[in-house]
């Protein structure tokens, strides 16, 4: 089974997650993946990779620009109004304590990041709404957004519990908020590409210490990234700095379906993404990919039967539990009591996910009860690479495993080409395979 092995030992953050996955990528992956990232429409976004070394290992750091200015930890001390920066960050991770009141104020703080402000910003705010439309407006699959959004409403639901509003009154600011967007669609894209059969992850290092922010001294974990990794193995150490932010909390806590020691594994690749500070231990997230010997992984189907909703409503639902990350959603027609139509609804999640599922399940449909049964699920290595051809770039799905091989050409991709050069599907499929 091809696995991905996330090694949190110092913490993990969303530029930081994202250079370590990229390293495992091909020199044309990489390519296509910063042509993708810059090309996607998020407003004034420039993402660069940047060799490095740490502790004599060498690996990657991401720069991520937002109108020419590297914003990399604004969002964790992202402020409403136009203030003044008078500050040392020496951190590695991007900070994203969103505040979800208005406030002005100066601040004159160190926790880690290597960026030193001397001037005013004015930047607008961003509610969740935003970053749904910012995410809707991207050039991405429909279930590489419901990934991105997923994790962004982990984010928010942290920093809405952490400041006592209403998710819908949470404020985030503009620039922190389009850098965030950034790591977290790079992240969900990388793992496209890459598509482990299972994603696995150490405990995670929170850090030590405390944190100085303009609302006082805070001990580390901040609250919101508490809140994001309840469920989830975590641990101090050493190192008094703050380690882990919500966003890569966020991301561990959506894709990682198992969290403990490395299993047995046969590598094949390894990435290390570097923090900007410098520490006593290497400050970098890295990732281990391989096959392990698992014959396959744990699912949970999680169905329910219902005679009295509308297809309208069953779609509403469907595109709910997807967002929230079900690895598959769907319905049959069956026949109930009293010789009533009806409709099956199946939801195919992982382990973690399943009270999640079980909540949007009773509260996006009418059922009074939901079966669950524990299933073991076989799947083939998948890729995707992209084809450069006379009609355009079109990705292709490779897929690879117990004797057989498959590809198939991306819908969207075809779809695009069909518009453009007004023909059917099939003949844009004809041409590809001729050339």
């Amino acid at each position: 089974m091809k696995t991905l092995y996330i090694e949190c030992r110092m913490g993990a953050a969303g530029d930081m997650l994202t250079a370590a996955l990229y390293e495992l990528l091909d020199e044309e992956q990489k390519k296509q993946f910063l042509e993708k990232m810059n090309g996607l429409g998020i407003p004034g976004l420039k993402m660069e990779a940047v060799p490095e070394a740490k502790c004599g290992i060498r690996g990657t750091r991401m720069q991520v620009f937002i109108g020419g200015q590297e914003e990399a930890e604004v969002l964790e001390h992202a402020h409403d109004h136009g203030h003044e920066h008078s500050h040392d960050h020496e951190h590695g991770h991007d900070h994203e304590h969103e505040h979800g009141h208005d406030h002005e104020h100066e601040h004159g703080h160190d926790h880690g990041h290597e960026h030193e402000h001397g001037h005013h910003h004015h930047h607008n705010r961003s509610s969740m709404q935003d970053i749904e439309q910012v995410c809707g407006g991207l050039e991405l699959s429909d279930e590489l957004k419901a990934h991105a959004l997923a994790v962004y409403q982990l984010i928010a639901e942290a920093e809405s519990d952490s400041h006592g509003v209403p998710v819908t009154q949470i404020h985030f600011h503009e620039v922190g908020t389009l850098d965030a967007v950034a790591d977290v669609t790079a992240v969900c894209l990388l793992l496209e590409m890459l598509a482990p059969d299972k994603i696995m992850a150490s405990p995670v290092h929170v850090g030590g210490g405390y944190v100085q922010c303009a609302h006082g001294v805070l001990a580390v974990p901040a609250p919101a990234t508490a809140f994001i990794l309840r469920d989830v193995p975590m641990c101090g150490g050493p190192v008094d700095s703050e380690l882990c932010t919500p966003t890569g909390a966020a991301l561990i806590k959506h894709f990682a379906s198992e969290y403990g020691d490395l299993p047995p594994m046969k590598l094949a690749k390894a990435g290390y993404g570097m923090g900007k500070k410098d520490f006593e231990y290497a400050n970098c997230v890295r990732v281990l990919l391989g096959e392990t010997g698992e014959a396959g992984d744990v699912v949970t189907e999680l169905s329910c039967n219902m005679d009295d909703i509308t297809a309208e409503e069953i779609g509403f639902a469907m595109e709910r539990l997807l967002e929230a990350g079900a690895l598959d959603v769907y319905t049959q027609a069956i026949g109930m009591k009293k010789s009533r139509p009806g409709v099956m609804l199946t939801v195919m999640c992982r382990e973690k996910d399943r009270d999640k599922m079980l909540e949007l399940i009773f509260w996006h449909t009418s059922t009074l009860g939901v079966r669950e049964n524990i299933s073991r699920r076989y799947t083939l290595d998948r890729g995707i690479r992209t084809l450069h051809t006379e009609l355009g770039e079109v990705r292709v799905k490779e897929a690879e495993g117990c004797g057989v091989k498959r590809r198939k050409y991306e819908y969207e991709d075809l779809a695009a080409i069909a518009r453009e050069k007004h023909l059917s599907i099939e003949e844009v499929k004809e041409t590809l395979n001729r050339l």
